[in-house]
């Protein structure tokens, strides 16, 4: 294991053979968003996704929750919900850079990436977890868009993600109203892939992320790639970058290796090429 400096305790960062675990570290305020935390993790996810060390990333919260979302006590401090620059034009190009850098890195990473949930996802704390390719629920956890609550209309993707998660009627209710969703919802809904008991949280994630690190890396990359190109393309153009993905996949050493570990009725090892 291997602590990598973040340049804030808002947010931790660790290798873990092969394992970029990101930990949001505000356990006192739910792991509410902070300046710190975001630029720091804008930083973090766009050292790694150049890191060839860097398989597959986690994204968990401290405490008993994940993420709250924005800081609405902070929002009321300021008393418009802006940040940096209080014009309304340099505050929304500032948020548009910090989505861009935080949520929309984890979506369109070329690595796999899941969301460890071990309480409460709210707001663009959900759309963090949304915005990753997997997720695991403690059954004590619970989901909810809590926006309509403070007034907002929503960020970080949030929107976006749901809607191609659930279809738009489910993703209105669920904003329009901001219900709280439990574990059990989210796993019949499709928001989460596992539930496990809290204990167990991440000892199931890393089972997860252990194997996705020891995988075809490559073959993930592409694969993330159609999928995230099948949510809106035309299906001509998901089936050509299909083709060109799949014969470019051919050509690897991991293909190779895994061919011959059929042939032998044995497990591939992998090396990323």
């Amino acid at each position: 294991m291997t602590t990598i400096e973040t340049g804030t305790n808002d947010l931790l960062a660790e290798n873990i053979d092969g394992v970029g675990v990101i930990t949001l570290n505000r356990p006192d305020a739910r792991n509410a968003m902070s300046g710190e935390m975001n630029a720091a993790l804008s930083h973090t996810l766009a050292a790694w996704e150049l890191d060839p060390a860097i398989k597959c990333i986690v994204l968990t919260g401290a405490g008993k929750g994940f993420c709250a979302g924005g800081d609405v006590k902070g929002m009321a401090a300021s008393g418009d919900g802006t940040v940096g620059d209080n014009t309304i034009d340099g505050a929304i190009h500032a948020q548009r850079v910090t989505q861009r850098a935080t949520a929309g890195k984890l979506f369109k990473m070329p690595k796999p990436t899941i969301a460890a949930l071990p309480g409460a996802a709210a707001g663009a704390g959900l759309s963090f977890a949304l915005a990753c390719d997997l997720r695991v629920m403690a059954s004590s956890a619970i989901m909810t868009t809590a926006f309509a609550r403070v007034g907002f209309s929503g960020d970080y993707g949030g929107t976006y993600f749901m809607t191609q998660l659930l279809g738009t009627a489910k993703a209105r209710e669920l904003y329009y109203l901001s219900d709280r969703v439990d574990a059990a919802e989210a796993l019949r809904l499709g928001l989460t892939n596992w539930v496990v008991e809290p204990e167990g949280l991440m000892t199931k994630t890393m089972e997860i992320a252990n194997r996705l690190a020891a995988g075809p890396t490559v073959a993930y990359r592409y694969m993330k790639e159609n999928l995230n190109r099948a949510l809106a393309g035309d299906v001509d153009d998901c089936m050509d970058l299909e083709a060109t993905h799949h014969v470019h996949c051919g050509q690897t050493t991991d293909h190779k290796e895994a061919t011959k570990a059929f042939v032998a009725k044995r497990e591939p090892v992998f090396i990323g090429r």
